[in-house]
């Protein structure tokens, strides 16, 4: 595989949006309620690139993967129902898909790396995210990348396992 991590851009959405479709079926098929309340769409993919914080992993010339990260931008994680490990600086990301013919080559613990570079290039030593209770498949990567349970965040009413982790200097 010739892997880049990149900006998205507006004209990729429907590529990305095939995925993320993907995914919500994926959680569906898994008896998850993650993802299937209309969120998320592709006006949140375009708010996600008119923000900067839209990323895309490549193969080459095709999208397999894609990813939200802002850096201390999630105004929920202030509510958080337990205790982050840290309270200086953070990146968070959300939205975290792969493309189906992808799935089981480890692309998520890639997008993960490259998550975690990107927090280093920004000097941030914490990474924060979440994910539904139910999202066995998400849980299971935050435990294989050493993430801590820190308690729980809501998000359009539904409580959240909130993970974080510190990378090393």
């Amino acid at each position: 595989m010739n892997l880049d991590f990149k900006k998205a851009v507006a004209a990729q959405i429907p590529e990305i949006w095939i995925i993320l479709k993907q995914a919500i079926a994926r959680r569906k098929a898994d008896g998850s309620q993650q993802w299937q309340d209309g969120y998320p769409n592709p006006e949140v993919i375009l708010n996600d690139i008119n923000k900067a914080a839209g990323y895309i992993l490549l193969d080459g010339e095709i999208i397999i993967g894609y990813t939200a990260i802002l850096i201390n931008d999630e105004p929920e994680y202030e509510n958080i129902q337990g205790k982050w490990l840290s309270d200086s600086d953070f990146v968070v990301f959300h939205r975290v898909a792969i493309a189906q013919e992808y799935l089981g080559k480890r692309i998520a613990k890639i997008l993960m790396q490259e998550i975690e570079k990107f927090a280093a290039v920004h000097s941030i030593k914490s990474i924060k995210a979440d994910t539904s209770f139910d999202n066995q498949a998400m849980i299971a990567i935050f435990e294989k990348l050493h993430y801590v349970y820190c308690g729980e965040v809501y998000f359009r009413g539904s409580p959240r396992r909130a993970y974080e982790k510190i990378l090393k200097a």
